[in-house]
């Protein structure tokens, strides 16, 4: 039987520069994400839609939360396989679109990690886990665009 769960999260506009949303250019697309006992994340909206560049934007967001899910599930699934990782980064790469309206989505994301094992590890069972973990990973069963893996695995 499934077990529920609930999550919560504050967004606050930190954008007003003092006139609210007067104007469409009068207000900056700034926020903070506060999640309680955790440090605040500032972010921004997409530069490509008049955001800060040096923020972290929801796209950015959705894409690292993506990754990091796989991430972990992978730790989990090659530690139950004997697979002793000893490093793991991830360049993950979001292809999306927006319409002319403004509208976008995410079309596909690519995540693309390097994985160091030790030396002698079988790579095509350590690369089998990522075609499991679809199968567990919360973020990536709850997207509507399909995710690929291209893992390069180094060995020391």
């Amino acid at each position: 039987m499934a077990t529920n769960h609930q999550y919560t999260s504050k967004i606050v506009w930190t954008g007003n520069l003092g006139t609210g949303t007067n104007t469409y250019r009068g207000y900056e697309r700034t926020w903070e994400i506060r999640t309680p006992g955790k440090p605040a994340v500032s972010c921004s909206n997409d530069p490509l839609l008049g955001g800060n560049p040096e923020l972290h934007n929801p796209e950015d967001l959705l894409l690292s939360a993506l990754a990091s899910c796989h991430m972990l599930w992978y730790l989990h699934l090659a530690s139950n396989a004997g697979i002793a990782v000893s490093a793991y980064e991830d360049f993950p790469l979001g292809f999306g679109e927006t319409e002319k309206n403004g509208a976008g989505r995410f079309l596909q994301a690519t995540l693309r990690p390097k994985i160091v094992v030790p030396m002698g590890t079988n790579l095509k069972e350590a690369d089998a886990i990522h075609r499991e973990i679809h199968k567990y990973c919360y973020i990536a069963r709850s997207v509507a665009f399909p995710i690929s893996y291209e893992a390069t695995y180094r060995e020391q």
